[in-house]
């Protein structure tokens, strides 16, 4: 049985628990991290977790602890480097909550650890394990849409003024920045999944709410791919519902999550025919149904695939590379917005955005930040967006 170190215990720590103990049988929860050692405390009383042993620090619980299997990070996203390095040399399996860390930097630092240990790094993107998006490529790798053309990509979130009253939030520094790297992170990741790597991104930024904030709460972005295809990213925590989706524009036929696919038949002066290419339509919604569902899904579905990476030796569907991926895409959304320039991809370590603490010396600082609570009273688990599994 899989020995568990759970490292931060905030809200999204929930998520993560929650998740291990449905897979009882298969490993165990024994330690809980947290700087806050009440947190760590709250948590091991509200989940029954009465063999787990509470530590202030990661290096106290690796110096101490000298069985864990794997150590999930839930921390704020300046520290998760550090911690994640550590465990890799302590002999560790890692899972990482997004984003993979602060500066490409560390993730490529995050990356090498990992190869030298040989032990297995997953990072958080819960977004692939729904059947929402699995659904979704496998409709767009059977080539029915055509050559992709166009993808929207709406993360669209809300949080209140006073979200960014909490101490680490709403910094270049700890936080790293703000919804494009905190929330459309999930989308980001998503995307690239699907499409594959641009070429270039142009961007800009803002904050248009939230004047308890240094960084951004909303931005806009425009990817490019060799082929030519765009994709238009809207992040975003000051949209009232949520409404989160993506759609993707073939040549022959739109598709997107939450469901839907839509085939139009030119006429012959090319302009859309009333009826559509029902054909089509029907090819595409038949491989989106017969896509098996998945039998576990976000945070459970991605620890179930870490749990099946170990047992297997092979690596995980979210490894440290593809977490790389996600934020350096992040990163040339912020360089752009920031120069005023193109940016070409990928980004190499002689860029100053690569390097840690680089983003953060070069970033506007559009409010001061007004207010540091050490701790909200929790009222559950925190959203994770709308349920994009519409229509399944």
């Amino acid at each position: 049985m899989l020995t568990i170190a759970i490292v931060g215990t905030g809200n999204i720590s929930h998520n993560h628990i929650q998740a291990y103990l449905q897979f009882g049988q298969r490993c165990r929860i024994v330690a809980l991290v947290d700087i806050y050692p009440e947190k760590a405390h709250e948590k091991k009383a509200r989940y029954g977790l009465t063999d787990a042993r509470v530590y202030a620090s990661h290096q106290q619980m690796l110096a101490n602890e000298h069985d864990i299997d794997i150590v999930d990070v839930c921390t704020p996203p300046y520290v998760h480097a550090e911690i994640s390095i550590d465990a890799l040399h302590a002999g560790c399996h890692v899972l990482c909550e997004k984003p993979m860390s602060a500066s490409l930097e560390e993730c490529d630092a995050m990356i090498a650890a990992q190869q030298a240990s040989g032990k297995t790094l997953s990072i958080i993107a819960q977004n692939r394990f729904t059947d929402a998006f699995w659904r979704l490529k496998a409709a767009l790798d059977s080539g029915l849409a055509g050559k992709v053309c166009h993808a929207q990509v709406d993360s669209f979130w809300w949080r209140g003024h006073s979200y960014y009253d909490l101490w680490w939030r709403g910094t270049w520094e700890k936080e790293g920045g703000g919804c494009t790297l905190n929330h459309a992170v999930h989308h980001i990741d998503a995307i690239q999944w699907l499409l594959g790597f641009p070429s270039e991104v142009v961007a800009m930024v803002s904050n248009v709410a939230h004047d308890n904030a240094e960084v951004e709460d909303l931005s806009a972005a425009i990817f490019k791919y060799a082929d030519g295809a765009l994709t238009q990213l809207t992040a975003s925590v000051v949209h009232h519902g949520e409404d989160q989706k993506i759609i993707i524009q073939g040549e022959k036929a739109r598709i997107s999550a939450p469901w839907q696919t839509f085939a139009s038949v030119s006429a012959d002066n090319g302009f859309p025919q009333s009826t559509n290419d029902t054909r089509r339509e029907a090819e595409i919604n038949a491989i989106f149904q017969q896509t098996p569902m998945l039998e576990w899904t976000l945070h459970a579905g991605q620890i179930h695939d870490l749990l099946q990476s170990i047992d297997n030796a092979r690596a995980p569907l979210v490894d440290g590379v593809q977490g790389k991926r996600a934020l350096e895409l992040i990163t040339a959304i912020y360089k752009s917005a920031i120069t005023g320039a193109v940016v070409a991809l990928p980004i190499h370590p002689d860029d100053p955005f690569y390097r840690t603490g680089g983003t953060s010396a070069l970033a506007p600082r559009f409010y001061e930040k007004s207010a540091s609570v050490a701790n909200f009273s929790e009222v559950g688990a925190i959203s994770l967006g709308k349920n994009l599994d519409q229509g399944i």
